[in-house]
């Protein structure tokens, strides 16, 4: 069955004519360009099943009423104008191309909404696991996530790729709302296959009083950008990121830009790359302090360790405050472990491997329970499993 286009997936296809893809030299893209626009164009026009591929589930049983799930078919115009409403138009920047490129070929769309109290935080957290799959070589998905006002989540986003199926293309966009003095501890984990291309951006905003923590889990590909994007503009809002990323011949492009515009607001970003043989990654942080941003608290740390080869690593911290009462501070350093750790560590009877696995699982952890505030979680949600099987599959890749 055919369906009317709809016209903001005309204006969307408008856009991408008239202003073509991403030009070299971009400033987001500057040292790592994406590939030309016709990798991001679905083969065919047919569209997936709205709800093949992806699962939400609570893990206490007992909460399965705390969350409403809805999955809608873009190319159906009324469950399209519902994937969509509320949700902001790209912007200007360069990666709004990812963003105009996702309107015109989302296949599949998952709202999910996050009840809450607004009097107080529930005594025990709700816990989530999204579970996302491309049903076809080619995926455009888009997910919506509202939390409630006084809502407290944990969210354990998982996806999984076919290491039999290589060569696959995922464009996804994922919005994130937070209501007044909500909570969400966000867990990702993101492991292509070597020959998939991936673009994933998420875009948050935070109402007053709430707060965002992410900690992101992810592995290189031919081509993999992960973008995020946290709007800080009401009061004593706070967003935390934390990233144990690992590439091994492979490539990875993190963006991350928060926006303060309002007093009394916190952010920190803090990513660790593992790189190795000929990887080329980019670690990008860009935090504005915009006027109004009274007694704003920043931080960012990118650090990243050659554990094999001469990979292509650029860190690039940059921060731009137009407010003269804040408190601000960032950092990059580069190299390969001390000796005196590895030494250290092999008193303990290990051999050199195990010694760098070890001191290297530990770095990441420490990221990543930093970002969460709670090392707990890490085991609760299975990403703590998760860490250790990537940490030893990257240095077995790095050893070949």
């Amino acid at each position: 069955m055919r369906h009317t286009p709809c016209p903001d997936l005309l204006d969307a296809q408008a856009r991408l004519a008239s202003h073509g893809w991403i030009r070299p030299k971009a400033e987001n893209f500057r040292h790592l360009p994406p590939p030309p626009a016709c990798t991001w164009l679905p083969p065919t026009s047919e569209s997936n099943d709205p709800t093949e591929g992806w699962q939400v589930r609570a893990l206490n049983a007992t909460q399965a009423d705390q969350f409403i799930t809805q999955w809608l078919n873009p190319a159906i115009p009324a469950q399209r104008s519902l994937l969509f409403r509320g949700l902001p138009w790209p912007d200007e920047s360069d990666a709004a191309h990812f963003g105009w490129m996702h309107r015109a070929t989302c296949q599949r769309g998952l709202r999910l909404h996050i009840a809450g109290d607004p009097g107080q935080h529930a005594a025990a957290p709700l816990q989530l696991v999204l579970q996302i799959a491309p049903p076809a070589l080619f995926d455009a998905p888009l997910v919506v996530i509202d939390v409630a006002a006084g809502a407290n989540c944990v969210l354990l986003e998982q996806h999984a790729f076919d290491p039999d199926r290589t060569g696959g293309v995922q464009n996804l966009d994922l919005h994130i709302r937070l209501g007044r003095g909500a909570r969400l501890r966000h867990l990702r984990t993101v492991a292509p296959a070597p020959g998939d291309r991936l673009a994933h951006q998420l875009h948050v905003t935070l109402a007053e009083a709430a707060r965002y923590d992410q900690a992101l889990l992810a592995s290189g590909s031919a081509y993999h950008l992960q973008r995020t994007q946290i709007d800080l503009n009401q009061p004593r809002s706070a967003a935390r990121i934390g990233a144990a990323l690992m590439v091994a011949d492979a490539t990875l492009d993190q963006q991350v830009a928060v926006a303060h515009s309002a007093a009394d607001t916190h952010s920190a970003v803090e990513s660790l790359l593992l790189a190795s043989g000929k990887s080329h990654a980019v670690l990008n942080a860009h935090t504005l302090l915009a006027p109004g941003a009274d007694d704003a608290n920043v931080g960012q740390r990118l650090s990243a360790i050659p554990t094999s080869g001469q990979p292509r690593v650029v860190l690039r911290p940059h921060m731009e405050i137009h407010h003269d009462q804040v408190q601000a501070a960032h950092g990059a350093t580069y190299g390969a472990l001390p000796e005196e750790a590895l030494f250290y560590a092999r008193q303990r009877g290990l051999d050199e491997a195990s010694a760098l696995a070890l001191i290297l699982l530990g770095l990441q952890r420490a990221v990543l329970e930093r970002a969460l505030d709670d090392h707990e979680w890490l085991t609760g949600m299975n990403l703590d499993a998760a860490l250790s099987r990537m940490t030893q599959q990257h240095l077995a890749r790095s050893a070949t």
